[in-house]
């Protein structure tokens, strides 16, 4: 520390004034300033002050004599033992510090108690925390996931603050194909979001093998958004029809296995309604929806449509198609397509169904299919044979789709 002679102008380097003590006295350095700053996460008990009570038979000391006495080893020593007192008193324990004055007993060591919201160590707090909730509706095949909100993110930016954002991903396969995001929330450690996420075409098998990754991340304008925090759930965790609410402390990147079984790659799903109507005379045949299409465009992305066929196919009319979805991994169609036949000709019929990205000035990319009929096995033959079963009544099935199709024509 700089001394100075009486009347002289006190000057204070830059090294001395980042030590500063802020607690009222001299000017003193300090060893560190986080101890005079202590973490409660709760915040303090109603009636505890900002210091230790001293005992009713201790001789009060005058303030004013022994500021003029002290030196600033005996203020930071004093001090020392004040945040002591201050720790003790409200159950938290400082670390390691000075070592105890010789007519003082040594305290006890306290006992680490398990918090119930949550807050085990500095460690676990330090990304922030998170809450969601997880619905698996097995009825309609779906995945919904709430972001309810975080709490004490880790500033990402030039202000102490951050533009958080919340993304999800299913493992293995995470690809944009399944990833879906939240909104993005400016300038805040505290985002509350409420935003619902849902994941169709999600089956009993999928809810057995398949990770939910949770990740928060804070989206920068200008250079590549950063990443945060996040959490892994496994699926087989979640009972069907029933919400599991979660509160995690958010963890550091973790890897993702890159040698995964490539017998679990997939080409995407479909959901697909048939339905024999007796007043038409007919087969109907609904394509609802896609999940999860294999990206085919540069972009990561495809620009999906589906083809259908009905055969034998003797006269070539019974080929249907439906609008281009662009840049999409996700398209839904709605739409519905009509075959004249006899219900007892359906027996020997079979449905093809593909999936193709469309490309200007060149050929339609493949992405994949599946076959709905006699010869099927499988969900793909129950599917049939229920709609011949049951006239009049529409029936809906997810699919995978492969990248092979016996017996069709891969090109468009």
């Amino acid at each position: 520390m700089t001394l100075r002679r009486r009347g002289e102008k006190a000057t204070i380097s830059i090294q001395e004034h980042m030590a500063i003590d802020v607690c009222p006295g001299p000017i003193r350095p300090i060893k560190q300033i986080s101890d005079y700053f202590p973490r409660f996460p709760r915040g303090l008990p109603p009636d505890a002050g900002p210091r230790a009570a001293a005992p009713p038979d201790a001789p009060a000391r005058p303030a004013a004599a022994s500021a003029g006495r002290r030196s600033p080893s005996d203020g930071a020593r004093d001090d020392d033992e004040d945040v002591d007192q201050l720790f003790g008193a409200y159950g938290a324990s400082p670390g390691p510090g000075p070592a105890p004055s010789p007519g003082r007993p040594p305290a006890k060591p306290l006992e680490e108690e398990p918090d119930a919201d949550g807050y085990e160590s500095d460690d676990c707090t330090a990304l922030g925390t998170l809450d969601f909730s997880l619905l698996y509706d097995q009825e309609n095949n779906a995945l919904h996931c709430t972001i309810a909100k975080a709490k004490g993110l880790k500033p990402m930016d030039h202000n102490g603050l951050a533009d958080p954002y919340v993304k999800l991903h299913l493992l293995p396969g995470a690809s944009k194909a399944n990833k879906l995001r939240t909104k993005t929330l400016r300038n805040t450690l505290n985002p509350t979001w409420n935003e619902t996420l849902t994941y169709y075409g999600i089956t009993d098998e999928d809810m057995i093998r398949k990770t939910l990754r949770i990740s928060v991340c804070d989206e920068d304008k200008f250079r590549h958004n950063e990443f945060i925090g996040e959490t892994r759930v496994p699926l087989k965790k979640l009972k069907p029809n029933h919400t599991k609410t979660f509160s995690i402390c958010l963890e550091k990147q973790l890897p993702v296995d890159k040698t995964e079984d490539k017998s679990l790659e997939e080409r995407g799903r479909i959901l697909v309604s048939l339905k024999y109507s007796s007043q038409k005379q007919g087969l109907l045949v609904g394509i609802v929806r896609c999940a999860h299409l294999a990206a085919m465009d540069a972009n990561g992305y495809s620009d999906p449509y589906v083809k259908i066929y009905l055969k034998p196919d003797v006269d070539k009319k019974s080929k249907h198609k439906t609008a281009v979805k662009k840049k999409t991994l996700n398209p839904e169609f709605n739409e519905e397509f009509c075959y004249e036949i006899k219900h007892g000709d359906l027996a020997k019929k079979t449905l093809e169904i593909t999936v193709w990205d469309y490309d200007i000035g060149k050929s339609n990319d493949f992405i994949g299919g599946v076959v709905l009929g006699i010869n099927a096995k499988g969900e793909r033959l129950k599917h049939w044979f229920d709609c011949l079963k049951n006239k009049d009544k529409r029936i809906e099935r997810w699919h995978t789709l492969t990248n092979e199709l016996p017996g069709a024509v891969l090109s468009d």
